[in-house]
């Protein structure tokens, strides 16, 4: 049941905020978090540590991007195409952007 307010059918929520509320809320992400508890952040070694971990628990018979890099380039341009292919010219259309 759409209402009058643009076809929201609730006032509550995050997704029923104007555009700056949710702005504001969203810049705040890992503000929650201590400076000093942000170990990535503080220390890169620990971090490469954890990537290369990361990249270890996927056998390497799984592993089709690194005998693949036709897969892994045509994988990156979709990924870019599906977060930036057009949609936030048409997003700025709408919104006047």
């Amino acid at each position: 049941m759409a209402s009058k307010d643009g076809g929201r059918t609730s006032n509550r929520g995050f997704a029923s905020m104007d555009r700056e509320r949710q702005r504001e809320i969203a810049s705040k992400g890992g503000e929650s978090v201590p400076a000093a508890k942000r170990s990535f952040s503080k220390n890169p070694e620990l971090a490469a540590e954890a990537g290369r971990k990361g990249g270890r628990s996927v056998p390497a018979s799984s592993r089709s991007f690194s005998k693949n890099p036709a897969l892994a380039a045509e994988a990156g341009r979709k990924g870019g195409q599906a977060s930036h292919g057009g949609r936030g010219s048409e997003r700025a259309a709408e919104h006047g952007d």
